[in-house]
């Protein structure tokens, strides 16, 4: 694609899958070149970021001092954290510790304690485009269950990935995710999931991280999403902090895990964007 434009070859190749009743992307879920360059600078911003809080996430680290870190990197590369007023969220990034499966909110009197798994999940606004991704820190001496929890999800972020395929479906990645992970003893959170980025913060298509296969959206080059499969050591049912109205916890309260990328469905299979 040299010009600023979508091949007219690939959306001929739409409207035959549109044809045989296809779910099929709007246009304006396709992105074009220039849109995607501006992802991927976005992209590289949200990297750096998390990277900067791997060199430095430690016990006894408050959950605030990691939220004051995004903020200060993100506005030192000339970026905004997308969270920050996101619907009402109060900070800039989210930190979600054992049972939270995601959205916890930073706090300066909560600490990092040994043992501890958590979920840092940055995203960020760069010249108007938009990157997501998180990554899973384990603190000091974990339990060997909540290790393999980890290690695990992360195979599962890289399984739903090799499903992400050109003229494939949005089903086959959660298809791939669920049914590795339930093979290894673990659930899926349903209600939770994927999703277009780079326009917006939250764009179609809805991925989930279960599924049939050749189910749902078609997915063609230029599409921008993430994967990020939450996966429970015990029950998949969730339930939402009743005062916060954010943070999301397992209802058994036992751990969960998380691990996200962006990527771009490529002519021949995908790219990460968040490396």
């Amino acid at each position: 694609m040299s010009e600023d434009r979508i091949e007219q070859s690939i959306l001929d190749r739409i409207q035959e899958y549109k044809d045989r009743g296809c779910i099929v992307p709007s246009i304006d879920l396709i992105k074009t070149p220039s849109q995607i360059e501006g992802i991927k600078a976005s992209s590289g911003i949200n990297t750096l970021v998390l990277d900067e809080v791997g060199k430095v996430i430690h016990e006894g680290m408050s959950t605030q001092e990691i939220d004051d870190i995004v903020a200060k990197v993100t506005a030192d590369n000339g970026a905004i954290c997308a969270p920050l007023h996101f619907e009402g969220y109060p900070k800039s990034v989210c930190t979600s510790i054992n049972d939270e499966v995601c959205h916890g909110i930073p706090m300066r009197h909560r600490k990092l304690r040994d043992g501890d798994i958590v979920n840092v999940d940055v995203s960020t606004i760069y010249k108007g485009y938009f990157s997501d991704a998180s990554r899973m820190f384990m603190i000091g001496h974990v339990s060997e269950d909540n290790r393999r929890l980890v290690e695990e999800t992360k195979k599962c972020l890289d399984i739903g990935a090799k499903a992400a395929k050109p003229w494939g479906f949005v089903g086959d990645i959660g298809y791939a995710i669920s049914h590795y992970a339930r093979s290894k003893g673990y659930s899926v959170v349903s209600e939770l999931g994927g999703h277009g980025v780079g326009i917006a913060f939250h764009e179609d298509p809805f991925i989930a991280h279960i599924g049939r296969k050749n189910t749902g959206m078609l997915l063609v080059p230029g599409m921008v999403f993430t994967i990020e499969p939450m996966i429970n050591m015990g029950r998949p049912q969730v339930e939402i902090d009743p005062i916060n109205q954010w943070t999301i916890y397992t209802v058994d309260h036992k751990p969960s895990a998380q691990w996200e990328h962006t990527f771009l469905i490529t002519e021949t299979g995908n790219e990460i964007l968040t490396y």
